[in-house]
């Protein structure tokens, strides 16, 4: 049975999606970007956006009963002046271990939004769930 999940402070504008969809125990996300979840706004830091991006993607995997562990792939859209080095830090950061991280997939685009300079998605195989 597939459920939607939502997280507070996170939402993609007027439009009647979830944050991601749990099926079983699969979990994929949509777009994941760095909103505060107490204002809901984007800050213009890219710093700032790609920590709070890292966070709102935790807090998905979370509220559907998963953890980083359970990632399997993760795949970043950047704009040409976002920093790979900053996306990098947080990687290694929350995957320290190099034998056990999921895969990645990072694309460089101009289409993001104009107030984004990054977002990601997420698929997950939640073990704990049947």
């Amino acid at each position: 049975m597939r459920q939607s999940i939502y997280i507070d402070g996170f939402s993609h504008g007027n439009n009647p999606v979830p944050a991601a969809c749990l099926h079983h125990n699969h979990l994929m996300s949509g777009a994941i970007f760095g909103t505060n979840k107490t204002t809901g706004k984007v800050p213009e830091s890219v710093e700032l956006q790609c920590e709070l991006m890292f966070d709102n993607a935790h807090r998905i995997l979370e509220k559907a009963g998963g953890s980083w562990e359970d990632v399997i792939k993760m795949t970043f859209y950047l704009k040409p002046e976002a920093s790979r080095q900053l996306l990098n830090e947080h990687w290694i950061k929350i995957f320290p271990k190099e034998s056990s991280r999921p895969a990645r997939h990072v694309i460089v685009s101009n289409t993001l939004p104009a107030t984004l300079h990054m977002q990601c998605d997420l698929t997950a195989i939640l073990n704990n769930k049947k």
